[in-house]
C-alpha cells in the first residue's frame, strides 16, 4: 500500500508536522528523506529493510559507497544525499564549539567530539585550544595512528598551544575498540602533557577519551 493511502495520522510527514521530528521512528525519518520507495515497497518499507540490513541508523550512515549503491532502490544520488545529510549534522554540532565561542555546555562539546571521532577506524589525538575565557581558538587533529594506538609528542602540542596563544587546552583521543576506559599509557601521557603545558602557562582542563557511544573525562575521574 502506498503511503498516500495510509491514514493521515500515520503518514510520516503529517506526524512530523503534528508532533515534531522526535516523534518519528528511524524508518519514518528515512522515508521522508528518501521521498519515494521502489516497486513493491513504500519508502517506509525500504527504510526498514535498510535499517535491518545495516544494523540500524548508525550502521547505515557509516556504510561506504559501494555497499549503499549495491542496494536496489538506492544508487549514487541517494548515497550523495545521505553523506551530505551526515556532514550537515556534524557541522551543526561543530558550530556549537566554533572558533570564538565560549564552551558553555559540556554536553554539546562531548556530542561534537563523539560525532567527529567515534567511527574512526584508527586512533587520532586531537586538542581543543582555548583562550583565557575558555573561548575556542581551534580544534586540531595533531596525530594519527593505527587501530591500537598513536605516537604523541608533547613538544608538538606545546608548539601549537604557543602558536595559537592558548591559555588552556582539552586533549581528546578515540579508542577504535569502542571501549572508552583509559589505559595506564593514557594516564602517563596525560601527566607528561600536563607538565609540558604548565611550563608555558597553559592549563590542561581535561583529557577526553571517546569510545562507542560513551566518553570518559579525566577531569571527572579526578585524574587531572
Amino acid at each position: 500500500m502506498a503511503i498516500t493511502d495510509w491514514p493521515a495520522a500515520e503518514r510520516p510527514r503529517e506526524k512530523l508536522l503534528a508532533h515534531g521530528a522526535a516523534s518519528l521512528s528511524d524508518a519514518e525519518l528515512l522515508a521522508i528523506f528518501f521521498r519515494t520507495g521502489v516497486r513493491g515497497k513504500s519508502a517506509v518499507d525500504l527504510a526498514r529493510d535498510l535499517l535491518n540490513r545495516f544494523g540500524g541508523l548508525r550502521g547505515l550512515l557509516a556504510a561506504d559507497r559501494a555497499a549503499l549503491c549495491a542496494v536496489s532502490g538506492l544508487g549514487q544520488a541517494k548515497y550523495i544525499q545521505l553523506v551530505a545529510a551526515l556532514e550537515m549534522g556534524r557541522r551543526h554540532l561543530g558550530a556549537r564549539v566554533a572558533r570564538g565561542e565560549a564552551l558553555q555546555s559540556p554536553r554539546d562539546t562531548l556530542d561534537y567530539l563523539q560525532a567527529s571521532l567515534r567511527d574512526r577506524p584508527y586512533e587520532v589525538f586531537c586538542c581543543l585550544f582555548l583562550d583565557n575565557r575558555h573561548r575556542v581558538l581551534a580544534f586540531e587533529e595533531l596525530f594519527r595512528g593505527t587501530l591500537n594506538g598513536t605516537a604523541v609528542y608533547p613538544r608538538e602540542v606545546v608548539k601549537r598551544a604557543l602558536a595559537l596563544n592558548a591559555a588552556a587546552a582539552i586533549l581528546v583521543h578515540n579508542h577504535p575498540s569502542g571501549v572508552a576506559e583509559p589505559s595506564r599509557a593514557d594516564e602517563v601521557l596525560t601527566e607528561r602533557l600536563q607538565e609540558a603545558l604548565s611550563l608555558v602557562e597553559v592549563r590542561l582542563l581535561d583529557h577526553i577519551v571517546v569510545g562507542d557511544g560513551e566518553t570518559v573525562s579525566f577531569s571527572e575521574r579526578g585524574l587531572i
